[in-house]
């Protein structure tokens, strides 16, 4: 649902333009705000989780995403649906980290937690491509309100749950001390980092507001390491970063979400502004990423118990990188089964290998003292990195197709030619997350050694 909501309003903003009589101008912050709290409050989530505890967390989480939701369906002005959308990324970063959380002091490290986070991947892979599929078929059958009033029975129906099968658990010495100014200076810091980006596509790169405005993260986040060497009970002990497999697995998760998000944007305006697409047809479209990227999860966690995170990584992103290549000749007179199928089922399971063995390694050694820590952090690194790598992708798609318009070239030329030098790029953001995974995970890192136990 939380996933599933970062991109589901994509294919229908088009019709929430009409409605609502958005200005084009402020049309991309009924994504950006949503991004902003979410990737902005993450840490803070996580860690709230730890003191105040998860399952609470979790359900306070679900009733406001929940509520926050009902609010944009009903909203009747631009204004009002994007203070909604705010509050439900505000409402994502507490959900989203007590899943995580749930599950690592649920489930023992190994062969259970493996499975758990299968189910968790799978579901959280396919999430973007899900998105766009459901989308587009609201926005064409029942109305763009129903790609917000659709999480409200989803909230209802889990809730209805949680006493039955979710156990509170906490950190109980963390709330003597907790760490305000941390939480201020880090929380500012991704909030200003993630605007600064999300904006570059309308001021641009090199305007004074984005160099002001990553400067000013910059310095933010110098104070909260500074904090985070001095007080007693830091909101994220620099000591972590110690644990080789899951600082390895932010890195590379920070590529996978600078990678994915972008290229599912531009994917759908391909196929809508090139390929003449309905946003129905565009969304269903998206199924063979997302049947496939379900099936490759619940494969891929029964790999990396056998072969460990290392090589399923590789393999994940290797296939993850081809798909990109794949859709490098999409051409302004293609097909779907030309141009797009071949490359969706290879990113599909690409994405099934990258998405659980990441979620595995984050998680890796985490102690139930550091799960919000953990949860949080990885969520933030492909938080942070799909606002980076969309707004890396689509400035450098606009501009090579200015380039192309202003040389004499057809618009259907330009656009091509634009999507496919964004490809490129994207392709360059895996080459990084797979050196990242060649060079600090171990070939035997959460390989399950341990003997079996005799079956009963």
């Amino acid at each position: 649902m939380v996933i599933l909501d970062t991109a589901i309003v994509n294919v229908a903003l088009p019709t929430i333009q009409a409605d609502l009589g958005f200005a084009a101008e402020n049309l991309q912050w009924v994504v950006t705000a949503y991004g902003l709290t979410f990737g902005g409050f993450l840490l803070l989530g996580g860690r709230a989780g730890d003191i105040l505890g998860r399952r609470r967390m979790f359900i306070i989480g679900l009733i406001l995403f929940g509520a926050f939701s009902l609010l944009c369906g009903f909203a009747t002005t631009s204004g009002m649906l994007i203070v909604g959308r705010a509050l439900q990324g505000l409402a994502a970063a507490v959900l989203a980290p007590s899943v995580f959380s749930i599950v690592s002091v649920t489930f023992r490290e190994g062969p259970e937690r493996n499975k758990a986070l299968g189910v968790l991947g799978a579901i959280g892979g396919s999430g973007a491509a899900l998105g766009v599929l459901l989308g587009g078929v609201f926005a064409e059958f029942i109305g763009w309100e129903w790609i917000f009033f659709i999480n409200v029975p989803i909230a209802i129906g889990t809730l209805a749950f949680v006493p039955i099968f979710v156990k509170e658990s906490r950190v109980g010495d963390l709330g003597r001390d907790f760490d305000a100014g941390g939480a201020v200076t880090v929380t500012a810091s991704l909030m200003l980092f993630v605007f600064a980006v999300t904006q570059t596509t309308s001021v641009g790169w090199a305007s004074a507001q984005t160099i002001g405005c990553l400067v000013a993260s910059g310095v933010l986040m110098a104070t909260f390491i500074v904090i985070e060497t001095r007080v007693a009970s830091p909101l994220v002990p620099l000591s972590f970063f110690r644990k080789r497999t899951p600082a390895a697995a932010n890195l590379v998760g920070f590529g996978l979400g600078t990678a994915i998000f972008g290229t599912f944007f531009l994917l759908s305006l391909y196929q809508q502004q090139v390929l003449g697409f309905s946003a129905l047809k565009t969304g269903i479209g998206y199924l063979a990423v997302s049947l496939t990227a379900i099936a490759a999860s619940g494969v891929s966690q029964g790999v990396v118990t056998r072969i460990g995170v290392k090589p399923a990584l590789t393999f994940g992103l290797t296939l993850l990188g081809l798909g990109l290549a794949y859709f490098t000749q999409v051409s302004e007179d293609g097909s779907y089964l030309t141009d797009l199928l071949p490359g969706f089922l290879l990113v599909g399971v690409g994405i099934g290998f990258s998405f659980v063995p990441v979620s595995i390694a984050a998680l890796a050694g985490v102690t139930g003292k550091e799960a919000g820590l953990a949860s949080g952090l990885i969520n933030t690194s492909q938080q942070v990195g799909g606002a980076l790598g969309l707004a890396v992708l689509v400035t450098v798609a606009n501009t090579r197709t200015e380039t192309v318009l202003e040389a004499g070239g057809e618009w259907s030329t330009a656009l091509t030619a634009g999507f496919s030098l964004a490809f490129w790029v994207a392709i360059g953001f895996v080459a990084i997350a797979l050196l990242a995974t060649l060079l600090a995970l171990r070939r035997d890192d959460l390989r399950d050694t341990a003997p079996r136990q005799p079956a009963a």
